[in-house]
């Protein structure tokens, strides 16, 4: 089972972050950045959501729906917009590792390009890194 705990706490102390700066600093850049963060979480998300429901290798597209673009609804609501993408992305990548989904010839096991634990590795990286480049 994947812990992805470091994950939702990165995203849960960005928001909060977001959520309690200015709206000086909101208007400086640090909304923008966490609205392509969450844009970038949330397509990883959809990745991983329709390799499971299709039985392909994670973010290879194959027969998957065009991806959804998170709106832009304004810097008051960023935030929020980036852990509402952040806890999906967790719970995509929980389902990803709790191996093929009833009702699929295979989840996105072996043959995916990279392991559940290395995407979130990675997507805890992309939040640390936007937090820093938005809050410094």
């Amino acid at each position: 089972m994947l812990d992805t705990s470091p994950l939702t706490a990165a995203v849960e102390r960005f928001a909060d972050r977001l959520r309690a700066a200015p709206q000086s600093r909101l208007q400086q850049g640090a909304a923008q950045v966490a609205l392509d963060l969450a844009r970038e979480l949330s397509l990883r998300a959809q990745r991983l959501e329709a390799a499971s429901a299709d039985g392909t290798a994670a973010g290879d597209g194959t027969g998957a729906a065009p991806a959804r673009t998170m709106p832009d609804a304004g810097i008051f609501v960023v935030g929020d917009q980036l852990a509402v993408a952040g806890l999906d992305l967790a719970e995509a990548l929980h389902a990803a590792a709790a191996g093929p989904v009833a009702g699929t010839a295979a989840g996105p096991g072996p043959d995916a390009a990279k392991a559940p634990s290395e995407m979130l590795d990675e997507a805890v990286r992309l939040v640390d890194q936007a937090e820093a480049g938005a809050l410094r």
